[in-house]
C-alpha cells in the first residue's frame, strides 16, 4: 500500500521537509482557494506540484501530488440548481487540467452543505492530548435552540430535546458561538464565515430534495462525469458522509455499503470508485471493513485509515463519537488492512497498473508538540506520524511491502 499524507499547501503547518521525515511517499491535496464550481486553472496545479515537489530548503523532496482531496462537486450540482451545466462544465475542465498534469486518482464528495460535522475540535483526553468530537446532545442543542431550524423537535426523541434544553441553558454566549463556530468549520476551513441565515438559507435549498432525489442527482453528476474520467485515465472516489447518519433534516445518500453499491453500479466504470474511509462509515455499529473490501476491491481507488470510539449519549440510529488513536477504536483496522492487502495481491495476479492502494492515516489527535501548534484541527503532525507508525507496522507484520513505489 502506498502510503500518503494530506497538505492543505503553504499555509499548512507541516512542511514537505517533515512529510519527508514521516517516511510519506506521496501527497494528497487540493486547491482551496478556488470555490466549488469554478475551474482549477492549469498554471495553478503546477504551483501546488512545485510546491510539493521542493523541500523548504530548495532542495527536491522526492514528493509528488499523487490524489487530490478533494475536487468538490457545488451545491449546485448536488442541488441541480440554476447554474448547473456550468458547474459541470467546470468541473469536467478541471478534471482534464489534473489529468493533463499526471494526477490519477480524485476523491470528491456528496454531502449536503457540510463536508463533515463535530460539536468540539480539541477535546481533553486522559492522556493529556486532545482529539475531535461529535456530541450528539451538543448537536441538538445548536439544531433545536440557536439555529432554530424549522422541522428540527420532529428530528429528535422527547428525552434528547430534554437533555439538550438543559444543555443549551447551561451555555453563556461565548460557548454557544463557539459550538456554533465548531459545527459550520467542516473541511476545509471556508464555512467558518457562515452566520445562522447562511445555514438557514443552504438548509432552504434542500427543501425539496429527499434522499431518492439527492441519490438521483449523484447518479446524474457520475453520468456526466465518469465517461470523462475513464477516457482521461482518472479514478473518481465517493468519500462517505460523516458522520454516516442525517443531520439538520438533510439527505444522506452514502453512509453504508448499499448506498455505494447503488451509486456505484448506477454508472459501471473502472472510473466510479469509493474512497474506503474506517473513520467515517465506523461510527455506525453495522459497518463491516472486510464485507466492504470484499464487495466492492475492485473499486476503492483511495483510503482513509482513521478510528472512532461510539459513546454516550445515543439516541436512535444516531450516536455520539469520538476521533480514536488508530488502532484502538471500534474498527478493526488490522483486518480491514489485512483485506486491502489481499485485494492488491488479487490486483497484481490481474496485472492492473494501479494495484497498489494509496492511503493516508486521518485524523490524528493532538499530542506533544501538536498541542503547541494547534494546526488544523485532526490534521497533526505528531498524531498523524504515530498514525502512519502504527499502520505502517500493521502492513509489515501481515506481509505487505511497506515501500511499494507503484502508482
Amino acid at each position: 500500500m502506498r502510503q500518503t499524507w494530506r497538505w492543505f499547501g503553504p499555509a499548512d503547518t507541516v512542511n514537505t521537509a517533515e512529510m519527508c521525515q514521516a517516511g510519506v511517499q506521496g501527497v494528497v491535496s487540493a486547491l482551496h482557494q478556488f470555490k466549488p464550481g469554478v475551474v482549477w486553472p492549469a498554471d495553478e496545479i503546477a504551483v501546488r506540484q512545485r510546491l510539493i515537489a521542493t523541500l523548504p530548503s530548495g532542495a527536491a523532496s522526492g514528493l509528488a501530488w499523487e490524489v487530490v482531496e478533494s475536487l468538490p462537486v457545488s451545491e449546485v450540482i448536488k442541488t441541480k440548481a440554476d447554474g448547473y451545466n456550468d458547474h459541470i462544465a467546470a468541473y469536467r475542465t478541471s478534471l482534464g487540467h489534473l489529468a493533463a498534469a499526471g494526477i490519477e486518482v480524485v476523491c470528491y464528495n456528496f454531502m449536503p452543505v457540510l463536508d463533515w460535522t463535530r460539536t468540539v475540535l480539541r477535546a481533553p483526553l486522559p492522556h493529556g492530548g486532545t482529539t475531535m468530537l461529535f456530541d450528539l446532545v451538543d448537536f441538538a442543542a445548536f439544531d433545536l435552540f440557536i439555529l432554530g431550524r424549522a422541522g428540527a423537535f420532529d428530528d429528535y426523541p422527547a428525552d434528547c430535546v430534554e437533555v439538550a434544553r438543559e444543555r443549551h441553558a447551561a451555555l453563556d454566549d461565548a460557548a454557544r458561538l463557539a459550538l456554533q463556530n465548531n459545527i459550520v468549520a467542516g473541511l476545509p476551513g471556508a464555512n467558518d464565515t457562515w452566520t445562522l441565515d447562511d445555514i438557514k438559507g443552504h438548509l432552504e435549498r434542500y427543501a425539496p430534495i429527499n434522499a431518492d432525489r439527492l441519490r438521483q442527482n449523484l447518479v446524474d453528476f457520475l453520468a456526466e462525469v465518469v465517461p470523462l474520467a475513464e477516457d482521461l485515465g482518472l479514478r473518481l472516489c465517493c468519500h462517505p458522509d460523516d458522520p454516516p447518519f442525517a443531520l439538520l433534516g438533510l439527505p444522506r445518500v452514502m453512509s453504508s455499503l448499499s448506498d455505494y453499491a447503488a451509486a456505484l453500479g448506477a454508472v459501471d466504470s473502472p472510473a466510479n470508485g469509493a474512497t474506503l474511509c474506517t473513520g467515517s462509515l465506523g461510527v455506525d455499529p453495522a459497518f463491516d471493513p472486510v464485507a466492504f473490501i470484499e464487495a466492492l476491491g475492485p473499486k476503492i481507488h483511495f483510503a482513509h485509515l482513521r478510528n472512532t470510539t461510539r459513546s454516550a449519549p445515543a439516541f436512535g440510529g444516531r450516536t455520539s463519537f469520538f476521533e480514536a488513536a488508530h488502532l484502538e477504536g471500534d474498527t478493526d483496522i488490522v483486518a480491514t488492512l489485512r483485506a486491502l492487502l489481499a485485494e492488491e495481491a488479487r490486483r497484481r495476479a490481474e496485472g492492473r497498473a494501479d494495484w497498489s492502494i494509496p492511503f493516508r492515516p486521518d485524523h490524528g489527535q493532538d499530542v506533544l508538540g501538536d498541542l503547541a501548534v494547534k494546526g488544523m484541527p485532526g490534521y497533526p503532525l505528531i498524531g498523524r506520524m504515530r498514525g502512519l507508525a502504527e499502520l505502517r507496522g500493521v502492513i509489515a507484520g501481515l506481509g505487505g511491502d511497506i515501500c511499494a513505489a507503484t502508482r
